[in-house]
This record gives C-alpha cells, structure tokens and sequence, in this order.
C-alpha cells in the first residue's frame, strides 16, 4: 500500500514542482489600464508643476526673469531669494539683486506661525474629542437634535463668521495678539466632531461597559480607554486642524496689524507689497512661499497614508 500510494503521489509533486517552477506569463496592459496610467501621470505634473515653477523662480535672479520669463530651468541661478528671506543679505545686496531692501523678521513670523497652529490644534482636537464622545456614548434629552444643528454648521460659509468674530475680539481688547488670531478656532469645530464620532460608535460598547463594571467613571473610560484606542484618528484630525490653521490668512490678516502678532502667510502678503522700482521680488516672494509650505508639505506626505486609512476607517467616503 505504501508503493502504491508513493507511486500515485510521485506524478502529482512532479507537476506541483513544474508549475511552480515554470514562469508566470505576464499579460500584456489593456488598453484601459494604459490610458488610465496616461492621465494619472498628465494629473500628476499638472499637481506638481506650480510647486517646480516656485522652486525654479526662487533659484532664479530677479532680474533675469524678465528676459527670459518663460525657460523651464533657473534663469541666472542665484540663492539671493532665500538669502533675502533669511535676512542674509545687506539692503545694498537686496537692491542690487531686485529686491525692496526692507528687514524682514522671517523667524519671528515663523514662531508665530508654530504658536497659533499648535495652540489651536491641541485645544480644538481635545475639546472636539470630548463632544464627539459624548454624541457618540452619552445619553441626554435633545442629543440628535443638538449634533444635527452642528451638521447644519457644517453649511455655513466661513466668511459669514468673521465680521461677529471681529466684534467679539474688538470688543474683548484682543486684538492685534495672537490669543485674538487664536480665539476663534480655540474650542471646537464640527467637522472634528462629526470625524471623531464616528470612529468612537465603531469602538466595541462591551469593552467601554466591563471598565464601568470595574468602577471606572465616563471620564476614566474617555482617558484611560477612548483615547488610547483612537490615537489614529485623533492624530489624523490633528494633522489636518494643524494645516488648516497654518494656511490661514484672512482671519490673522483682519485682526494683526504689527509684526508682534503677525503670523507667516500674512507676512508673506506684506513681502509682496514691498515692491522695489524694478517690479515684484518674485525670486524673493516664491523663495518665502517655498519655505513656508514645504513643513506642511513634508508633514502630509509623512502622514498621507494614515489619513487616508483613519477617513476610510471612520466611515466618511
């Protein structure tokens, strides 16, 4: 019996062997797939082309972009944009490159910059975590009516709250501070909340019901086992309340008036204002702007691919 079954089993590993041994065929890409690649790649310099144009700009002289504005390379390459930037250059240099020759304090409109984002990342993200929890666990009279009015928040333009916004820090003597540019996005949005939420209604109720068995109170469960679970979402929340709050120029541009308080996108607006006789300091203003996003920049690419995971995660498509 046991010839019989070697000598059944020998052909069978045989061909097992030839198979895997035998390469695979790759099949030839379809036409779909190669027009589908085709327009990912058009989409993908047509992202990426104005972050080379800045670069390029910025490595350029100011003054040989008006002869040959349109070459795709540096035009008398020069790092005096980012030496203007940095204030490494004499006003007698910054002239004579095609610049305004004006100081201009680029680390103490970066620090604000760092000050306002993490100030406003940190409290909105906890604040907004223990609203999203309690629309999620909590139960109280008027609970889904409450969360559907801050839904229908969601539908009101940014635009319609800085006038209020304005009169409030006016009137509490904040402005022209950085608690006046941070005040109003201090406490809760609610995109955070609704984004936190639903990441906290997927978490299994029975782990949250045996801690209370145990004696743990709501908030010792909020501490102790919400948030420790939920440190993808929160982090992805985080990372985009952070860019958000970077990017922002219109509310800071309203409400900071001296350098004191005035963050690094409306110094940049300032930076293009100063222009000399020659025209704009285009290498300048594009070598600020560069420097400006490229933290960001790195920050998403770092932290895309959790962010997409924890959106997927949490149930908004």
């Amino acid at each position: 019996m046991t010839d019989i079954a070697t000598t059944g089993l020998e052909p069978v590993t045989a061909r097992t062997a030839d198979r895997a041994a035998a390469p695979r065929r790759r099949r030839p890409p379809t036409v779909g797939k190669v027009v589908a690649w085709a327009v990912m790649i058009v989409l993908l310099i047509i992202t990426l082309f104005p972050f080379y144009w800045m670069l390029r700009t910025a490595l350029s002289s100011n003054g040989a972009l008006y002869s040959n504005a349109t070459s795709l390379l540096p035009v008398d390459f020069s790092w005096g944009g980012f030496e203007r930037v940095f204030g490494l250059q004499t006003t007698e240099e910054a002239i004579a490159q095609g610049g305004s020759g004006a100081s201009i304090d680029f680390w103490l409109y970066l620090r604000n910059s760092v000050i306002v984002a993490t100030v406003v990342t940190a409290c909105q993200v906890f604040f907004s975590a223990m609203a999203a929890y309690a629309f999620s666990r909590l139960r109280w009279k008027g609970r889904n009516a409450v969360f559907s009015v801050f839904l229908l928040s969601l539908m009101v333009p940014a635009i319609f709250t800085l006038l209020p916004n304005f009169v409030m820090i006016r009137d509490l003597g904040l402005i022209d501070t950085l608690l006046g540019i941070m005040l109003p996005g201090l406490f809760m949005t609610p995109f955070a909340i609704f984004f936190l939420r639903q990441f906290f209604m997927n978490v299994p109720i029975e782990v949250e019901e045996a801690a209370l068995i145990d004696g743990a109170s709501k908030v010792r469960v909020f501490f102790s086992l919400i948030i420790p679970m939920s440190v993808g979402p929160i982090a992805t929340i985080s990372i985009l309340t952070y860019i958000g709050s970077w990017n922002d120029y219109f509310w800071p541009l309203m409400v900071s008036y001296t350098d004191e308080s005035r963050v690094l996108t409306v110094a940049l607006g300032n930076f293009k204002s100063q222009t000399p006789q020659t025209g704009p300091d285009w290498a300048g203003l594009m070598a600020a702007t560069l420097v400006a996003a490229l933290p960001m920049i790195l920050l998403f690419l770092v932290f895309a691919k959790r962010i997409v995971n924890s959106i997927g995660f949490s149930g908004i498509k």
